[in-house]
Protein backbone atom coordinates (compact mmCIF):
# COMPACT_ATOMS: atom_id res chain seq x y z
CA UNK A 1 0.00 0.00 0.00
CA UNK A 2 1.44 3.36 -0.99
CA UNK A 3 2.30 5.73 1.80
CA UNK A 4 1.49 8.92 -0.10
CA UNK A 5 -0.28 11.34 2.19
CA UNK A 6 -3.41 11.44 0.04
CA UNK A 7 -3.83 7.67 0.18
CA UNK A 8 -3.08 7.69 3.89
CA UNK A 9 -5.94 10.11 4.43
CA UNK A 10 -8.20 7.97 2.24
CA UNK A 11 -7.46 4.96 4.43
CA UNK A 12 -8.26 6.84 7.59
CA UNK A 13 -11.45 8.22 6.11
CA UNK A 14 -12.53 4.79 4.88
CA UNK A 15 -12.83 2.97 8.19
CA UNK A 16 -15.77 0.54 7.77
CA UNK A 17 -19.25 1.97 7.58
CA UNK A 18 -21.10 -1.34 7.21
CA UNK A 19 -24.81 -1.70 7.77
CA UNK A 20 -25.64 -1.91 11.45
CA UNK A 21 -26.74 -5.46 12.39
CA UNK A 22 -27.93 -4.53 15.86
CA UNK A 23 -31.30 -3.44 17.19
CA UNK A 24 -32.10 -0.31 19.15
CA UNK A 25 -31.42 -2.28 22.33
CA UNK A 26 -27.76 -2.42 21.31
CA UNK A 27 -27.64 1.37 21.36
CA UNK A 28 -29.36 1.35 24.75
CA UNK A 29 -26.61 -0.93 26.08
CA UNK A 30 -23.83 1.16 24.56
CA UNK A 31 -25.41 4.29 26.01
CA UNK A 32 -25.65 2.68 29.45
CA UNK A 33 -21.96 1.74 29.19
CA UNK A 34 -21.17 5.33 28.11
CA UNK A 35 -19.04 4.01 25.28
CA UNK A 36 -18.70 7.38 23.56
CA UNK A 37 -17.23 8.86 26.73
CA UNK A 38 -14.74 5.99 26.85
CA UNK A 39 -13.83 6.56 23.21
CA UNK A 40 -13.19 10.23 23.93
CA UNK A 41 -10.76 9.19 26.66
CA UNK A 42 -9.11 6.70 24.29
CA UNK A 43 -8.67 9.50 21.78
CA UNK A 44 -6.84 11.61 24.38
CA UNK A 45 -4.71 8.58 25.29
CA UNK A 46 -3.98 7.95 21.63
CA UNK A 47 -2.96 11.51 20.88
CA UNK A 48 -0.58 11.48 23.85
CA UNK A 49 0.84 8.09 22.87
CA UNK A 50 1.21 9.22 19.27
CA UNK A 51 3.10 12.33 20.31
CA UNK A 52 5.52 10.22 22.36
CA UNK A 53 5.87 7.82 19.43
CA UNK A 54 6.73 10.71 17.15
CA UNK A 55 9.36 11.95 19.58
CA UNK A 56 10.92 8.48 19.63
CA UNK A 57 10.77 7.73 15.91
CA UNK A 58 11.26 10.98 14.01
CA UNK A 59 14.12 13.40 13.74
CA UNK A 60 13.13 16.52 15.60
CA UNK A 61 10.20 14.74 17.24
CA UNK A 62 6.54 15.06 16.34
CA UNK A 63 5.41 17.97 14.18
CA UNK A 64 2.21 19.64 13.00
CA UNK A 65 1.76 17.16 10.13
CA UNK A 66 2.05 14.24 12.53
CA UNK A 67 -0.45 15.81 14.91
CA UNK A 68 -2.91 16.24 12.03
CA UNK A 69 -2.57 12.58 11.08
CA UNK A 70 -3.02 11.51 14.70
CA UNK A 71 -6.18 13.58 14.98
CA UNK A 72 -7.58 11.93 11.86
CA UNK A 73 -6.64 8.43 13.02
CA UNK A 74 -8.08 8.85 16.51
CA UNK A 75 -11.42 10.07 15.18
CA UNK A 76 -14.16 9.20 17.67
CA UNK A 77 -17.08 8.80 15.23
CA UNK A 78 -15.05 6.42 13.05
CA UNK A 79 -13.74 4.57 16.09
CA UNK A 80 -17.34 4.22 17.27
CA UNK A 81 -18.45 2.66 13.97
CA UNK A 82 -15.71 0.03 14.02
CA UNK A 83 -16.21 -0.77 17.68
CA UNK A 84 -19.99 -0.94 17.44
CA UNK A 85 -20.07 -3.16 14.34
CA UNK A 86 -17.94 -5.88 15.92
CA UNK A 87 -19.63 -5.48 19.30
CA UNK A 88 -23.08 -5.84 17.76
CA UNK A 89 -22.13 -8.82 15.61
CA UNK A 90 -21.16 -10.86 18.66
CA UNK A 91 -24.25 -9.85 20.65
CA UNK A 92 -26.67 -10.18 17.73
CA UNK A 93 -29.75 -12.11 18.87
CA UNK A 94 -28.89 -11.81 22.57
CA UNK A 95 -31.40 -10.41 25.05
CA UNK A 96 -29.47 -7.41 26.33
CA UNK A 97 -32.32 -6.29 28.59
CA UNK A 98 -30.78 -7.56 31.85
CA UNK A 99 -27.48 -5.89 31.01
CA UNK A 100 -29.14 -2.59 30.14
CA UNK A 101 -31.11 -2.79 33.39
CA UNK A 102 -27.99 -3.32 35.50
CA UNK A 103 -25.83 -0.66 33.87
CA UNK A 104 -28.72 1.80 33.96
CA UNK A 105 -29.30 1.20 37.67
CA UNK A 106 -27.80 3.44 40.34
CA UNK A 107 -25.08 0.90 41.08
CA UNK A 108 -24.31 0.19 37.43
CA UNK A 109 -24.21 3.86 36.49
CA UNK A 110 -21.91 4.58 39.41
CA UNK A 111 -19.57 1.76 38.38
CA UNK A 112 -19.34 3.03 34.81
CA UNK A 113 -18.67 6.57 36.01
CA UNK A 114 -15.96 5.37 38.39
CA UNK A 115 -14.30 3.44 35.57
CA UNK A 116 -14.37 6.47 33.30
CA UNK A 117 -13.01 8.75 36.02
CA UNK A 118 -10.15 6.38 36.81
CA UNK A 119 -9.28 5.91 33.14
CA UNK A 120 -9.32 9.66 32.62
CA UNK A 121 -7.19 10.26 35.73
CA UNK A 122 -4.57 7.71 34.66
CA UNK A 123 -3.82 9.68 31.52
CA UNK A 124 -1.69 11.73 33.92
CA UNK A 125 1.63 9.88 34.29
CA UNK A 126 1.94 10.84 37.93
CA UNK A 127 -1.49 9.43 38.75
CA UNK A 128 -0.68 6.22 36.91
CA UNK A 129 2.67 5.87 38.68
CA UNK A 130 1.03 6.41 42.05
CA UNK A 131 -1.65 3.83 41.27
CA UNK A 132 0.96 1.31 40.16
CA UNK A 133 3.00 1.86 43.32
CA UNK A 134 -0.15 1.33 45.39
CA UNK A 135 -0.61 -2.05 43.72
CA UNK A 136 3.03 -3.05 44.17
CA UNK A 137 2.74 -2.28 47.88
CA UNK A 138 -0.61 -4.07 48.29
CA UNK A 139 -1.20 -7.40 50.03
CA UNK A 140 -2.65 -9.71 47.38
CA UNK A 141 -4.23 -11.83 50.12
CA UNK A 142 -6.27 -8.91 51.43
CA UNK A 143 -10.03 -9.32 50.87
CA UNK A 144 -10.33 -6.43 48.41
CA UNK A 145 -7.36 -7.64 46.38
CA UNK A 146 -8.88 -11.12 46.25
CA UNK A 147 -12.08 -9.56 44.94
CA UNK A 148 -10.14 -7.76 42.23
CA UNK A 149 -8.32 -10.96 41.31
CA UNK A 150 -11.68 -12.71 41.00
CA UNK A 151 -12.97 -9.85 38.83
CA UNK A 152 -9.94 -10.13 36.53
CA UNK A 153 -10.36 -13.90 36.25
CA UNK A 154 -14.12 -13.83 35.62
CA UNK A 155 -13.70 -11.27 32.85
CA UNK A 156 -10.49 -12.82 31.46
CA UNK A 157 -9.00 -9.34 31.60
CA UNK A 158 -5.33 -10.29 31.67
CA UNK A 159 -5.26 -12.75 28.77
CA UNK A 160 -7.64 -10.74 26.60
CA UNK A 161 -5.72 -7.51 27.13
CA UNK A 162 -2.36 -9.14 26.43
CA UNK A 163 -3.70 -10.70 23.23
CA UNK A 164 -5.18 -7.37 22.17
CA UNK A 165 -1.95 -5.50 22.84
CA UNK A 166 0.16 -8.00 20.88
CA UNK A 167 -2.27 -7.98 17.95
CA UNK A 168 -2.24 -4.17 17.89
CA UNK A 169 1.56 -4.22 17.89
CA UNK A 170 1.52 -6.67 14.97
CA UNK A 171 -0.81 -4.37 13.02
CA UNK A 172 1.44 -1.38 13.69
CA UNK A 173 4.42 -3.27 12.25
CA UNK A 174 2.29 -4.28 9.25
CA UNK A 175 1.48 -0.63 8.65
CA UNK A 176 5.14 0.31 8.82
CA UNK A 177 6.08 -2.43 6.35
CA UNK A 178 3.20 -1.80 3.93
CA UNK A 179 4.00 1.89 4.01
CA UNK A 180 7.63 1.30 3.12
CA UNK A 181 9.05 2.49 6.42
CA UNK A 182 10.40 -0.90 7.49
CA UNK A 183 11.57 -4.09 5.79
CA UNK A 184 10.44 -7.19 7.67
CA UNK A 185 8.79 -10.48 6.76
CA UNK A 186 5.59 -11.52 8.53
CA UNK A 187 7.65 -14.14 10.34
CA UNK A 188 10.05 -11.46 11.56
CA UNK A 189 7.13 -9.36 12.78
CA UNK A 190 5.57 -12.30 14.61
CA UNK A 191 8.89 -13.15 16.25
CA UNK A 192 9.43 -9.59 17.37
CA UNK A 193 5.88 -9.20 18.70
CA UNK A 194 5.95 -12.54 20.49
CA UNK A 195 9.24 -11.49 22.08
CA UNK A 196 7.27 -8.70 23.79
CA UNK A 197 4.79 -11.15 25.39
CA UNK A 198 6.34 -11.49 28.84
CA UNK A 199 6.99 -7.77 29.24
CA UNK A 200 3.51 -6.99 27.93
CA UNK A 201 1.93 -9.47 30.34
CA UNK A 202 3.76 -8.08 33.37
CA UNK A 203 2.97 -4.48 32.45
CA UNK A 204 -0.67 -5.29 31.71
CA UNK A 205 -1.13 -7.12 35.01
CA UNK A 206 0.33 -4.20 36.94
CA UNK A 207 -1.80 -1.66 35.06
CA UNK A 208 -4.98 -3.68 35.49
CA UNK A 209 -4.66 -3.96 39.26
CA UNK A 210 -3.63 -0.31 39.55
CA UNK A 211 -6.64 0.79 37.51
CA UNK A 212 -9.14 -1.43 39.31
CA UNK A 213 -7.85 -0.41 42.73
CA UNK A 214 -8.27 3.24 41.80
CA UNK A 215 -11.63 2.84 40.07
CA UNK A 216 -13.38 0.61 42.61
CA UNK A 217 -11.99 2.03 45.83
CA UNK A 218 -15.28 3.89 46.54
CA UNK A 219 -17.35 0.70 46.05
CA UNK A 220 -18.42 -1.40 49.01
CA UNK A 221 -17.50 -5.08 49.03
CA UNK A 222 -21.16 -5.90 48.41
CA UNK A 223 -21.33 -3.62 45.37
CA UNK A 224 -18.18 -5.12 43.90
CA UNK A 225 -19.46 -8.64 44.58
CA UNK A 226 -22.66 -7.76 42.73
CA UNK A 227 -20.64 -6.56 39.75
CA UNK A 228 -18.65 -9.79 39.76
CA UNK A 229 -21.89 -11.79 39.87
CA UNK A 230 -23.26 -9.94 36.84
CA UNK A 231 -19.97 -10.44 35.00
CA UNK A 232 -20.10 -14.18 35.68
CA UNK A 233 -23.57 -14.66 34.15
CA UNK A 234 -23.77 -15.96 30.54
CA UNK A 235 -24.92 -12.50 29.42
CA UNK A 236 -22.09 -10.84 31.35
CA UNK A 237 -19.46 -13.13 29.83
CA UNK A 238 -20.84 -12.54 26.35
CA UNK A 239 -20.84 -8.78 26.94
CA UNK A 240 -17.20 -8.95 27.97
CA UNK A 241 -16.27 -10.89 24.82
CA UNK A 242 -18.24 -8.42 22.70
CA UNK A 243 -16.45 -5.45 24.27
CA UNK A 244 -13.06 -7.00 23.57
CA UNK A 245 -14.12 -7.88 20.03
CA UNK A 246 -15.19 -4.29 19.42
CA UNK A 247 -12.26 -2.52 21.03
CA UNK A 248 -9.64 -4.93 19.68
CA UNK A 249 -10.94 -4.52 16.13
CA UNK A 250 -10.87 -0.77 16.61
CA UNK A 251 -7.32 -0.79 17.98
CA UNK A 252 -6.14 -3.09 15.17
CA UNK A 253 -7.36 -0.64 12.53
CA UNK A 254 -6.02 2.37 14.40
CA UNK A 255 -2.63 0.66 14.91
CA UNK A 256 -2.33 -0.23 11.22
CA UNK A 257 -3.19 3.33 10.22
CA UNK A 258 -0.67 4.60 12.78
CA UNK A 259 2.03 2.41 11.23
CA UNK A 260 1.23 3.75 7.76
CA UNK A 261 1.33 7.31 9.06
CA UNK A 262 4.66 6.71 10.77
CA UNK A 263 6.11 5.27 7.56
CA UNK A 264 4.93 8.33 5.65
CA UNK A 265 6.63 10.61 8.16
CA UNK A 266 9.86 8.61 7.99
CA UNK A 267 9.94 8.77 4.19
CA UNK A 268 9.13 12.47 4.15
CA UNK A 269 12.05 13.16 6.47
CA UNK A 270 14.37 11.12 4.24
CA UNK A 271 13.39 13.33 1.32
Amino acid sequence: MRIAAALMLCLVAALPLRADPASDSMDDLLDALQIDSMLEIMRVEGLAYGADLGDDMFQGGHNARWQTLLSQIYDVPKMHVVMRNHFAELLDGTDTGPLVAFFSSDTGTRIVQLELSARRAMIDDEVEDTARQAFLAADLDAPRMQQLTRFIEVNDLLEANVAGALNASFQFYRGLVDGGGLSMTEGDILADVWGQEEETRNDTREWLYAFLMLAYEPLSDAELDRYIEVSATPEGRLLNRALFAGFNAMYDEVSYALGLAAAEQMQTQEL
